[in-house]
């Protein structure tokens, strides 16, 4: 019984001791500056009496130091009127439903012989900021493979070089002919609007890595080689200059499937 009793008393006093609380809460102190948090003073009822700024604190305000936000500090209202104007024009100029490829919807593109044309064609730009030497006519389809392409292998694979890809020289896109200009043969993926052809990487520095001099070379053959292997995949048909003769100075990408894979060369 007494030490039920003492463990009793022991718990009133604790729960008395919460509710009324210290008088003074006292906050830790701001290390390596000039400004001292002073300590919160509770008021009855329990409201925290915060005290009036410091002179240190004032000071600050008026400069915008420690109560104004850091936005401004590193970007200046030009700055942030730009990036919009920026953002704005990349809807307006975004096609495919995809802010990363720019160009303008054009629609259906007839063909001059039976087998050519594009239902819903778009004439694209630019493609995860990297620009095309020529605007070039595509479906949607290959325009999202040329996105998956340029930004898992093609950009990382020339970052170390030349400051990063710029943009890419375009060798051929839509055009109503058979493969290859062969007569008798069957319609090219380039007269539906599923291929197209890159001859050449221009770098930020001014530089341009091309596939006919670059495949071998000892500076540039990796990274060539790994682009041509990545693009197995994201399109259905990769062909390079270890394909035939036709192929000795570009890359040929297009989405056509095939019941085995894709085809790459």
């Amino acid at each position: 019984m007494r030490r039920a009793a003492l463990i009793a008393a022991m718990l009133c006093a604790g729960q008395m001791a919460m509710a009324t609380g210290p008088a003074v809460s006292e906050r830790p102190v701001q290390r390596g500056g000039n400004v001292v948090q002073k300590p919160l003073v509770l008021q009855p009822g329990g409201a925290i009496a915060r005290p009036a700024p410091s002179a240190a604190q004032e000071e600050a305000r008026e400069r915008g130091g420690l109560f104004q936000s850091l936005r401004p500090l590193f970007r200046s209202k030009r700055v942030e009127s730009e990036g919009r104007a920026s953002k704005r024009a990349r809807r307006r100029g975004a096609v495919c439903g995809d802010l990363a490829i720019q160009g303008e919807a054009i629609g259906k593109v007839p063909g001059r012989i039976r087998g050519c044309g594009v239902k819903d064609a778009v004439r694209v730009r630019s493609v995860s900021g990297v620009a095309l030497s020529q605007t070039s006519v595509m479906d949607c389809k290959t325009a999202g493979a040329l996105k998956t392409w340029l930004e898992n292998s093609a950009k990382p694979a020339l970052a170390r070089k030349g400051g990063g890809l710029q943009s890419l020289r375009v060798a051929a896109h839509y055009a109503c002919r058979t493969r290859n200009n062969q007569k008798g043969a069957k319609i090219s993926e380039h007269g539906k609007g599923r291929a197209i052809d890159i001859s050449g990487f221009k770098l930020a520095n001014g530089s341009e890595v091309t596939v006919l001099r670059g495949w071998n070379a000892a500076g540039t053959s990796k990274a060539l080689r790994r682009m041509h292997r990545d693009a197995c995949g994201p399109f259905g048909t990769v062909l390079g200059p270890n394909a035939d003769r036709f192929h000795r100075d570009h890359f040929h990408f297009d989405t056509a499937r095939y019941r085995s894979g894709s085809y790459c060369r």
